[in-house]
């Protein structure tokens, strides 16, 4: 066991010297010619991306909780025409904020998308 730490120890060393592994291959894209995005651009569209994918969810749930309530309404109205219209008006207003938020999510993402491509090319 002690032999194998000796033999061990020199290995460790000799990966704590190397350099960052992101760093060589920004040299090796700059050296080819390739454009170096600047680290922070990179994690700002990601950062940017995760927000988006959160709201996203949040909506989502909020659809069905809105969904599930509406039902439950519904379900439990004993057959009070006020409380069924009440709970279609809910289910009806939920599904027509979700066909909102994935239209406004579709437009957004294909001007964006056709935005990049008309700069990159």
């Amino acid at each position: 066991m002690t032999i194998a730490c000796f033999v061990m120890m020199p290995m460790l060393t000799l990966a704590a010297t190397q350099p960052d592994p992101s760093e060589l291959l920004q040299e090796t894209g700059a050296e080819a010619g390739f454009e170096v995005r600047e680290e922070g651009q990179a994690q700002l569209t990601a950062f940017i991306g995760r927000i988006i994918n959160i709201l996203l969810s949040v909506l989502g749930i909020i659809f069905f909780v809105l969904l599930v309530w509406g039902g439950f309404l519904w379900m439990t109205s004993a057959g009070n025409d006020e409380k069924v219209k009440k709970a279609k008006t809910l289910i009806t207003d939920a599904v027509i904020g979700l066909i909102i938020i994935l239209a406004a999510y579709a437009i957004s993402s294909f001007v964006i998308t056709s935005l990049v491509e008309a700069t990159i090319d």
